[in-house]
C-alpha cells in the first residue's frame, strides 16, 4: 500500500497522519535504549513510562530537542518503529512523507529532519513550517490576502507567525515553550521547598493547577519527591498561585515575543489582526488563563483552536491532498 504520511515531529509527542485514515499514532517522543549493546527496548508510550525509573544499563532519551533532531540515529530508529507500528501486517510501500519543522531553523537542521525521514524508506520527503501547517489544521483560510496570526506553543518551541496569501509574512520561533515551564516549576519547588521532583511530576503540576492569570487560591496539589536535606522521600502541598509565580518570567518572555512579531507586521495586516485576533494552538495553549492574559497584554482577541493538540497533524492531512503546493527541497 502506497499511502502518504504526515508527521508532526514534536519535542514532546509525535503524531502521524495516514492519508485516508486520519491520525493513526500519537505517542511521546521518547526512546528507551540498552546502553550495553545500543539496542532499542521501547519507543513512545512504553518508553515514556520508564522515564526516571530505569536501571543503570537502560537509558531513556528524547532525541528531539527544541523541535530539531539532537540524536540522528535514535530519531531515525524511532521513526522506523512508529512507521512499522502503523503499517501493521499490510506494510507501506515507499510512502511520500510530509514532515513539519519549526520556523526559522537552519538549513542543516532541515536537512537532518529530511534525511531521517528518507532513511525510513520514503519515496519523497516534503518539509513544511509548523505554524503554516498548524494554521491550516485549525481551519484558517491562509490563501486570502488577509492576515491570520497563529501562536503554536509546543513542548520545545513556540512558533509565532502572521500568514497571508498562502505564506508566512512575519514569524519568530523561540525556545520558551511547554518544557521550559516544566523546568521553571522544578526549579521553584527545589529552591522553595528543597524538594527534588521529576519532569513528569512537574508536567502534571502544570496541567492540573497551572495558571497564568488570576489563579484560583483554593487550587492545591500534593507533590511527592526527594528532600534534598534529608535525602528521604517527602510530600509537600503547592498552590496554583505558586505555580503562576514559578512560570511568570517565561510567560512574560512569550508575551514579549508575540509583541515583537506584531511590531514588524505590515500595517494593513495589523489592521486585520485587530479584528480577527490570534489563534492559540499546541499543548501550551491549554494552560489556564493564557487567552485572558494575552488579550489583556496585546489588546486583540485571542481564541484557542478547536483541537490544539492535533492542529499540526490535522494540517498535514489537508496538505497531503495538495502535495503540488509543496517543495521537496
Amino acid at each position: 500500500m502506497a499511502k502518504d504520511i504526515g508527521i508532526d515531529l514534536g519535542t514532546a509527542n509525535i503524531l502521524i497522519y495516514l492519508k485516508g485514515e486520519g491520525i493513526v499514532l500519537n505517542e511521546p517522543s521518547v526512546v528507551a535504549l540498552d546502553v550495553e549493546n545500543n539496542r532499542i527496548l521501547a519507543v513512545g508510550k512504553e518508553a515514556n513510562a520508564m522515564l526516571g525509573r530505569t536501571p543503570g544499563k537502560v537509558k531513556t532519551i528524547r532525541p528531539i530537542k527544541d523541535g530539531v533532531i539532537a540524536d540522528f540515529e535514535v530519531t531515525q530508529a524511532m521513526l522506523n518503529e512508529f512507521i512499522k507500528k502503523i503499517s501493521g501486517k499490510k506494510g507501506l510501500i515507499r510512502p511520500k512523507i510530509l514532515i513539519c519543522c519549526p520556523s526559522n531553523i537552519t538549513q542543516v537542521e532541515k536537512n537532518a529532519i529530511k534525511e531521517a525521514a528518507e532513511c525510513t524508506g520514503a519515496k519523497k520527503v516534503f518539509l513544511e513550517e509548523e505554524p503554516k501547517v498548524a494554521a491550516i489544521g485549525t481551519g484558517m483560510d491562509i490563501n486570502t490576502p488577509s492576515a491570520n496570526m497563529i501562536v503554536d506553543i509546543g513542548g520545545g518551541t513556540t512558533d509565532i507567525a502572521v500568514l497571508s496569501i498562502g505564506g508566512i509574512v512575519t514569524s519568530l520561533s523561540i525556545k520558551t515553550a511547554g518544557n521550559t515551564l516544566d523546568r521553571d516549576i522544578k526549579k521553584y519547588i527545589k529552591q522553595k521547598y528543597k524538594l527534588l521532583i521529576g519532569d513528569k511530576t512537574a508536567e502534571n503540576i502544570k496541567i492540573k493547577i497551572g495558571s497564568v492569570h488570576k489563579p484560583d487560591q483554593s487550587e492545591r496539589m500534593e507533590v511527592k519527591g526527594r528532600n534534598l536535606m534529608s535525602g528521604l522521600p517527602n510530600t509537600i502541598e503547592i498552590t496554583s498561585e505558586e505555580v503562576e509565580e514559578a512560570i511568570r518570567d517565561s510567560i512574560l518572555e512569550l508575551v514579549k515575543a508575540i509583541k515583537s512579531v506584531l511590531e514588524i507586521t505590515p500595517p494593513e495586516l495589523s489592521a486585520d489582526i485587530v479584528d480577527k485576533g490570534l489563534v492559540l494552538t499546541g499543548g501550551g495553549a491549554l494552560i489556564n488563563g493564557l487567552p485572558e492574559l494575552l488579550e489583556k497584554e496585546l489588546k486583540i482577541p485571542v481564541v484557542i483552536a478547536e483541537s490544539p493538540l492535533t492542529s499540526v497533524a490535522d494540517g498535514t492531512g489537508v496538505l497531503l491532498n495538495h502535495l503540488d503546493w509543496l517543495s521537496s527541497e
